[in-house]
């Protein structure tokens, strides 16, 4: 109860902390833009009428759905090299648990924006004499990205705080390089304060954002 703070212990290593922030938002852009442009071809996937694309596509989301990210990078560090003989870096681990983990969560939300639009809109294309890749493009994914912006905007928030998860393979990102200064000056209690306090200032303009898409896009449709 009587505890001494001093961020000063911590705030003396802010080279350490930008290294880490740096590879905070590598991660972050990274696993963001491929978990994205992945989602949506996934979730087009999902939504085909034929079992031979649908069903391997749900077999994916299901299996990175429903298993922990912590558990896929370790697994992809530990395991892939055992039984491929490739070998994987810690930012290649992070890279592939985060990202394989946003494809099959966005991928649920592209199919449930596409499966929103009404069935007429279908059919407006295909009387105008549109294909079904153009009515796609043209016609259904405008309209869809409008009820998915938000779903995707906190998609991309929580890609930001899963790349905490990197440092169980020792990435250096923002944990763990707080990791690094609490076992050099024992002040773990400062070292994730700080962190904590990283991760506010750059994720509350995107939880902002998130709330003026909504409120623009939320009943658009309605």
């Amino acid at each position: 109860m009587n505890h001494n703070w001093n961020f000063a212990s911590v705030f003396a290593y802010w080279e350490v902390l930008a290294v880490g922030l740096w590879g905070t938002l590598v991660l972050f852009v990274i696993c963001t833009g491929l978990g994205l442009s992945g989602g949506l071809i996934m979730g087009m996937l999902r939504y085909s009428k034929s079992r031979w694309v649908n069903y391997p596509a749900r077999l994916y989301v299901e299996v990175f759905r429903n298993t922990p990210v912590l558990v896929q990078i370790i697994w992809f560090f530990f395991a892939l090299p055992v039984l491929t003989g490739i070998e994987v870096t810690p930012f290649l681990a992070a890279i592939l648990g985060i990202t394989l983990n946003t494809i099959a969560f966005s991928a649920e939300v592209f199919r449930g924006g596409i499966q929103s639009i009404e069935r007429e809109q279908w059919e407006a294309g295909k009387a105008i004499g549109m294909s079904y890749g153009q009515t796609m493009r043209r016609v259904i994914l405008p309209q869809a990205l409008k009820r998915m912006l938000p779903p995707l905007t906190s998609r991309g928030i929580e890609v930001f705080k899963m790349s905490t998860l990197a440092s169980v393979v020792a990435y250096p990102e923002t944990l763990q390089q707080a990791k690094l200064i609490a076992s050099y000056e024992y002040n773990p209690i400062e070292a994730y304060t700080v962190v904590a306090l990283i991760f506010f200032v750059v994720l509350l303009p995107m939880v902002q954002l998130t709330y003026v898409l909504e409120r623009r896009f939320g009943k658009s449709d309605a």
